[in-house]
């Protein structure tokens, strides 16, 4: 469990998701596609992205532990989740859209950031929504490729993003003047 504090001053935990996690983090999730997202995408994005009718309680609890997911409180309020696989792979990272600009994101990426190195991981990868893209820029993450998956038949749009961390390729220093092979 890790305390912070947001902006405005709220205490926020970082902790792992448990069972008793999954309905508020679903009405994270839906909250913030149908509301945040709302602004870069059409309704019948929001729709195809967010199918609330098929949405079921059990599975995304599966889906959750699965993807090793960590939820931040605000002030004991479940206020944001984000998760980091084996690999470095950022699957979701959502905040309730009363909690937004409190620093709830900010903290849950330096948090699953944290882990990804302790792991010695090389890189961080998300697909990020157009929205969620000037926030992952802003900490650090890179933009690889624009893509436009189809969602319940739908086309959206997203970006495959990746941040370098300690011990991946950056970090290997070639003295001046060595004579590299052609890649």
């Amino acid at each position: 469990m890790e305390l912070n504090t947001s902006v405005d001053g709220s205490v926020v935990v970082i902790r792992p998701y448990g069972h008793g996690d999954a309905a508020d983090t679903l009405a994270i999730f839906l909250a913030a596609v149908a509301e945040t997202a709302a602004a870069d995408y059409s309704p019948e994005q929001i729709q195809a992205w967010a199918r609330p009718e098929s949405r079921e309680l059990s599975a995304w609890h599966t889906a959750m532990q699965a993807r090793n997911s960590y939820v931040a409180t605000v002030d004991g309020v479940p206020a944001g989740f984000s998760d980091v696989d084996s690999e470095g792979h950022i699957d979701m990272m959502f905040v309730a859209p009363r909690y937004l600009r409190r620093g709830v994101a900010r903290q849950l990426i330096g948090h699953v950031e944290a882990r990804a190195r302790r792991e010695q991981l090389r890189e961080l990868t998300a697909n990020v929504s157009i929205t969620a893209r000037p926030f992952f820029e802003r900490s650090g993450f890179t933009v690889v490729a624009e893509q436009h998956p189809l969602t319940a038949g739908v086309q959206l749009t997203n970006f495959r993003m990746k941040k370098k961390l300690v011990g991946g390729e950056e970090s290997v220093r070639v003295p001046a003047g060595t004579l590299l092979p052609d890649a």
